[in-house]
């Protein structure tokens, strides 16, 4: 029978509110939307690319605490708070998935938890 895990670790920012940072359910893994908070100072990133870098890093950092890796990574979902940013957070993104990108969707929000500019979720095998 498949099993819920929850997912943590102390290389990405906590929980802003009552949520995991992921949970693995079977042989996936379901990593909540992570934004640009630096999880050592807890500073959020003052520029578009950088906070677009620490999502991805958070991101990674938790798809490794549950023995996956952005290699793994089957769908983003992005969320911009000006669409007009999509092809800057494109030149970051392709960074991290250039070979086997991932399905994904990006929408334009009103606004973000702590007014960052973009929050990033996805879902992986594990």
């Amino acid at each position: 029978m498949p099993s819920k895990e929850i997912i943590y670790t102390k290389n990405a920012p906590e929980p802003i509110g009552p949520y995991s940072q992921a949970v693995k359910f079977d042989n996936t893994v379901y990593v909540s939307g992570q934004i640009g908070i630096n999880p050592t100072t807890g500073d959020i990133a003052s520029t578009l690319e950088e906070e677009t870098h620490q999502v991805l890093k958070n991101i990674s950092a938790i798809l490794i605490a549950a023995n996956s890796s952005m290699e793994k990574v089957i769908k983003c979902s992005i969320f911009l708070t000006d669409m007009n940013d999509f092809t800057e957070v494109n030149e970051v993104y392709s960074q991290y998935f250039n070979l086997s990108a991932p399905a994904r969707e990006t929408v334009a929000v009103r606004t973000l938890p702590k007014n960052v500019q973009i929050e990033i979720s996805c879902i992986a095998h594990v």
